[in-house]
């Protein structure tokens, strides 16, 4: 009993090896098919060029009461006070932002 129970062991160990080797050999072929770096740079330019317009900002309410998040990310945008305005650039990241306080704000084309 003690030799079979040896050997179920030693079998599982070699098929864990030969598993192992085989999730090895197919790393290199992934990695060959991700794109260079000049690719990945020229899609990067393509995403800047189609959101390359301005959006003005205007904070109309005040943060107090707020959330701390929704105060940050008012800070985050360049606003703090009611009434201050700020002309910025139309990327995603700053329509994210602005998503998350729009009743806070007013978005006009620059």
């Amino acid at each position: 009993m003690a030799t079979e129970t040896k050997t179920k062991t030693s079998e599982k160990a070699a098929v864990k090896k030969t598993a192992a080797k085989s999730s090895e050999e197919k790393a290199p072929t992934s990695a060959a098919v991700s794109r260079s770096p000049k690719a990945a740079a020229g899609k990067k330019a393509e995403t800047q060029k189609t959101s390359a317009g301005k959006v003005k900002v205007t904070q109309l309410v005040g943060t107090i009461g707020r959330r701390h998040d929704q105060e940050a990310t008012l800070i985050g945008l360049g606003l703090n006070k009611r009434h201050r305005t700020r002309v910025l650039e139309d990327t995603p990241s700053v329509r994210g932002m602005i998503y998350k306080v729009r009743h806070l704000v007013k978005v006009e084309a620059a």
